[in-house]
């Protein structure tokens, strides 16, 4: 049965409107406390609306793992990653790419800090960390477990089960922070930005504990969106999308992450954090 012309294009308009009149939702890794990422990623939210013109929604998971499948299922179609999150989602979604990262993303860090018991001096050279009780973060975070695992074993010339007498996983780097401020272990991998914001708000004893050494720098966060946009919310969405993060420049939605400005970004920088995962074992 032919359509008539005027059916058929009343009928296309409004298949185009429900998709283009779709809610765009995003995620992010609970690297901090759930209440601050609220806050944050609830603002960023209302941002991106108003410079999309589409309703934006942002969607809380409870662990690394979670914002990953929430992306790989396109419960969400973009992420706020950090570097292994990132490359894992990629991976399992094929034409997903990196859009976007922080300025200080490009020169990421991450600080080892001890409880003020231990009797380690900060410096540049890699202090002994043998028979130490010891906490990353999440398991699957880059800041909090991926690249200090990595430079400690490489450092140390040992697994990491053979350094530490006891190894946890906080789960959040402001857990990590105040676990080792407590003496719930003695030494923690942490994310300096984290760590940074945590100090500034005197949300830290420093007099309990301090930074004993600083990694070298790597690639982290970013924000990732997932194929097929362009075909779900428009053709040029994702480059709008992009332009609306890289020329964010309301100052207390950067200062929430924080972060002085985002930049252009693609999967080829997390190349590195990729290798390093490999290296480890925990990506194939």
């Amino acid at each position: 049965m032919k359509l008539k012309p005027l059916l058929l294009a009343s009928l296309l308009t409004f298949f185009s409107t429900f998709t283009l009149s779709a809610t765009f939702t995003f995620t992010a890794i609970p690297d901090e406390d759930e209440s601050q990422l609220r806050t944050r990623f609830d603002k960023i939210a209302n941002y991106l609306s108003e410079q999309l013109d589409i309703e934006v929604k942002y969607v809380p998971v409870k662990s690394y793992s979670a914002a990953i499948t929430a992306f790989r299922n396109n419960q969400v179609q973009l992420a706020w990653f950090g570097g292994l999150s990132g490359v894992q989602a990629r991976r399992l979604v094929p034409g997903s790419e990196a859009i976007a990262q922080g300025f200080e993303d490009q020169y990421f860090k991450s600080y080892l800090i001890a409880h003020h018991s231990v009797d380690i001096t900060p410096s540049k050279n890699f202090p002994s960390l043998d028979n130490y009780t010891f906490t990353f973060g999440s398991k699957g975070s880059t800041s909090g477990r991926l690249m200090p695992q990595f430079f400690i074993e490489k450092n140390v010339g040992k697994a990491i089960n053979q350094i530490f007498k006891r190894i946890g996983f906080s789960g959040d780097h402001s857990r990590t922070i105040s676990q080792v401020e407590a003496g719930v272990y003695q030494i923690g991998a942490v994310n300096y930005k984290v760590w940074e914001a945590a100090v500034e708000k005197g949300k830290v004893d420093t007099n309990k504990v301090k930074v004993i050494w600083e990694s070298p720098n790597y690639p982290d966060y970013q924000w990732t969106v997932h194929s097929g946009v362009d075909h779900d919310f428009g053709a040029g969405f994702k480059d709008k999308l992009t332009s609306a993060l890289i020329n964010m420049k309301d100052k207390d939605l950067l200062a929430s992450f924080p972060r002085k400005s985002f930049v252009p970004a693609n999967n080829k920088d997390y190349a590195p954090i990729e290798r390093v995962a490999k290296i480890i074992g925990l990506i194939d």
